[in-house]
């Protein structure tokens, strides 16, 4: 269904107007954006990337619906199926809004939430005033199953992983344990984590919206503890922290530290919830 420029659509159930802009004919430019990014990812990631590049560099706005599911099989060659999952992803994720019997828009910008704030380990040590080092265990493309011990079903295929010991003058205070999704750090394999830690990297190419912690008191694996220096009866915290950006699931990381060397802290007002 085309939609007249500038019409608008009361939805009843949504209970709110939601501009439309006339669809344009999908044509050979698109397909050629869809062959440019070549047959690393599979299919449905190839096709949420050139959504994703569309938005981001102004072509679709915002509230602007976008080609139908029809014309995105017809113009990239691809099955229902294939672009039916791309656009439940993004609209999973936030990048879309899918009405029915109307069409699919970009979902409006969020603003980044005040009430986390993901720290920078390398700068939290230098606010001590005291010396960061990283030393890399390893920096590799895996393959992630369903039910991933630590993904979960969140990400599956083809994934980033790293594995680093950071280090506070001379002592070893946290093993980073993180998986990256590749359609939000393309670049992730080739940056030295030496010089600049994952989350200065990735605050930069996919700009942080949505974060969840999860803390539990744990013993460290035996490698862990290798890593870490300590002796395998060491009780541990373990941070388990996944982060999104506008575009979706950034990284999910485990963040393990020995308890005789790190605490947790925070503060709250009068003003605060309460959590059950």
């Amino acid at each position: 269904m085309l939609c007249r420029p500038g019409a608008t659509y009361s939805l009843d159930k949504l209970s709110e107007r939601i501009p439309v802009v006339a669809i344009e004919v999908v044509d050979a430019d698109l397909a050629a954006l869809y062959g440019e990014l070549g047959t690393e990812f599979a299919a449905y990631e190839r096709v949420k990337q050139l959504i994703m590049a569309q938005i981001k560099g102004g072509r679709w706005v915002e509230g602007e619906q976008i080609p139908s599911e029809n014309q995105l099989v017809n113009a990239l060659g691809l099955s229902r199926m294939t672009i039916n999952r791309a656009l439940r992803d993004l609209t999973a994720d936030g990048a879309l809004n899918r009405v029915m019997g109307v069409g699919t828009f970009v979902a409006p910008t969020k603003a980044a939430s005040p009430l986390f704030e993901v720290r920078n380990i390398a700068d939290e040590i230098s606010r001590r005033g005291h010396r960061h080092r990283t030393e890399v265990v390893f920096v590799r493309a895996e393959e992630a199953g369903d039910r991933h011990p630590v993904l979960g079903n969140a990400m599956s295929g083809r994934v980033f992983h790293s594995l680093l010991v950071h280090i506070e003058d001379d002592v070893p205070i946290q093993v980073e344990d993180r998986y990256v999704n590749p359609a939000q750090a393309p670049d992730y394999l080739a940056q030295d984590f030496t010089t600049v830690t994952p989350n200065t990297y990735l605050s930069e190419v996919a700009p942080l919206i949505r974060g969840e912690h999860v803390v539990e008191a744990v013993r460290a694996s035996r490698e862990e503890c290798k890593l870490l220096d300590i002796d395998r009866d060491e009780p541990c915290l373990l941070i388990r922290r996944r982060t999104w950006s506008s575009g979706g699931l950034v990284s999910a990381a485990r963040l393990i530290h020995p308890g005789s060397r790190n605490r947790l802290e925070g503060s709250f007002g009068s003003g605060s919830n309460h959590a059950e």
